[in-house]
């Protein structure tokens, strides 16, 4: 079993340099327990842990789990968090995917450690992140996910320039996983949406959500 949670602006900066006292107060409210929050760096480490709160602070963008009451939290204004849970076993994992950590193979490292715990018929929950629409991206780096993940990640912008699509790429990743049996996605956009979501890249938001799983009985 499984609890997953992807926050809203309304319920707090979850940024992780943050005052610890409100971070603190936030992260119970969320889902108390002891977080194994990262330290993300745009790359395609992943985080075993066997113990509740194991790894906090770990340079990594992605954990994995099988211990109850391990909560597993990513936190993001733009990047695509994704959840993962087995319907075959009670092994959990969260991603942090960003462009770069997209094309470094993040999403498939995490289902590979998810399966070596044990997991099969993994599913994946994409939360809200920066839509094609909103994000205006350099050729180069377009050429570079598109050369992993087709051409299906080529978008365009509301005014008309090029644009990554960052859901189609990350759905490409995980159709291609054998383990992966399902994938959910989440409504919302972090650029169009200010009412609800912080945006690095649109408004310079300091703020980050947190995308949280908690395995429990």
């Amino acid at each position: 079993m499984a609890t997953l949670q992807f926050s809203e602006r309304a319920q707090g900066d979850f940024r992780i340099d943050g005052d610890p006292d409100e971070l603190r107060a936030r992260r119970d409210r969320a889902g108390a327990g002891d977080w194994t929050w990262l330290r993300q760096v745009h790359g395609a480490r992943v985080v075993t842990v066997t113990s509740p709160g194991e790894h906090a602070g770990a340079e990594a963008d992605a954990a994995v789990s099988a211990v109850d009451d391990a909560v597993l939290a990513i936190h993001t204004a733009d990047c695509a968090p994704v959840l993962f849970h087995s319907a075959g076993s009670d092994v959990v994992g969260a991603a942090h995917a960003g462009w770069r950590g997209l094309v470094d193979g993040v999403l498939e490292a995490t289902v590979a450690a998810m399966v070596d715990l044990g997991a099969d018929r993994v599913i994946a929950t994409v939360g809200p992140h920066i839509r094609a629409r909103c994000y205006e991206f350099g050729a180069d780096e377009l050429d570079q996910v598109a050369e992993r993940y087709g051409d299906s990640v080529r978008a365009t912008t509301a005014w008309e320039t090029p644009a990554l699509d960052l859901g189609a790429g990350v759905r490409v990743a995980l159709e291609r996983i054998g383990a992966v049996v399902r994938v959910v996605a989440e409504p919302g956009c972090t650029a169009c949406e200010p009412e609800r979501y912080f945006s690095h890249r649109a408004r310079a938001d300091s703020g980050r959500h947190a995308a949280t799983i908690r395995r429990g009985h």
